[in-house]
């Protein structure tokens, strides 16, 4: 094993704490014995590409420094690599770290139980979405989403003011106001086509998405399976009802909420789009299917 340990850092994570967050974070790992490479990019291609011939030269491991969005750069690099991934979670949501059951926002001790997991050999393998759709294929560690949720995310990126987490809660707004199902096909595993009214389907790996909402809150990411939370045709008044109760997993009990559980999923909906782990996708349809064991996790 290479005593060179890459930490991929995206300064601009959770507005600043990234650049704050790598200096305590490679302490840590060199006080583990282990030498540090960093590697920080222009932009997201130019950090996946430099990233991409990091692991290609032979590191001994990558610790991801930021929130969800450099988590998934990471997991197209490393997805299929023997190259174990650790994450020192400081961005906004940091929802592939709360699924792992990792620190958050605890940087020197994120880097340190990282170092030490390396040091041990103390990996988890778990599974990896893989999704393609017409012109892109992508790896995703938590949820792909569709539906109410992916509008709410088309609203706000187009929106230039506010800025922050508040723009999604004036494009939530605005969409709850023009709200009305979407019509799906869904079909699982190749089994028959499901046509159905949804407000939204969560395609979950890990758990939790939109920091910390546990739409998928029974999902294990290592069991070769994806659960498929799929909320029904509710009325404007009974999703506002349900909502709230998704942050701790309770609307799973709801009678317009159905799980399934497959291992590949297609989704097709006219003029919607689909979110990753937080990233856009693009305009539906899209095939997911669960890669297990697909990266090696510092635990």
């Amino acid at each position: 094993m290479s005593h060179e340990v890459t930490l991929f850092v995206n300064p601009t994570a959770g507005r600043g704490r990234g650049a704050h967050a790598a200096q305590p974070a490679a302490s840590a790992v060199r006080a583990a014995g282990f030498s540090v490479r960093t590697v920080v990019g222009a932009d997201a291609p130019d950090a996946l590409a430099r990233l991409t011939a990091a692991v290609r030269e032979g590191t001994g491991a990558v610790i991801a420094v930021g929130g969800d969005g450099v988590v998934s750069l990471a997991l197209q690099a490393l997805a299929g690599t023997p190259v174990p991934l650790g994450v020192v979670a400081v961005g906004t949501g940091n929802d592939f770290a709360r699924a792992m059951g990792l620190p958050v926002r605890e940087p020197a001790r994120a880097g340190q139980l990282a170092a030490e997991a390396l040091k041990e050999s103390r990996i988890r393998e778990i599974d990896l979405g893989r999704v393609a759709g017409a012109d892109y294929e992508k790896w995703f560690g938590t949820v792909l989403c569709s539906g109410f949720d992916s509008r709410v995310n088309d609203r706000g990126n187009r929106m230039r003011l506010p800025v922050g987490r508040f723009k999604y809660d004036l494009a939530m707004i605005a969409e709850l106001a023009a709200f009305r199902p979407f019509p799906y096909r869904i079909t699982l595993d190749d089994g028959p086509v499901i046509e159905t009214e949804a407000t939204l389907v969560a395609v979950g790996n890990g758990s939790t998405y939109g920091g910390g909402m546990r739409i998928c809150a029974d999902a294990v990411p290592d069991d070769g399976l994806f659960d498929v939370t799929v909320v029904g045709d509710c009325s404007r008044a009974t999703l506002l009802k349900v909502f709230p109760q998704v942050y701790k997993g309770r609307h799973l009990g709801h009678p317009k909420v159905t799980v399934h559980r497959a291992r590949k999923i297609t989704l097709e909906a006219a003029g919607l789009s689909a979110y990753a782990d937080g990233e856009p996708l693009g305009v539906l349809p899209v095939t997911a299917e669960c890669v297990p064991r697909a990266v090696r996790l510092l635990t």
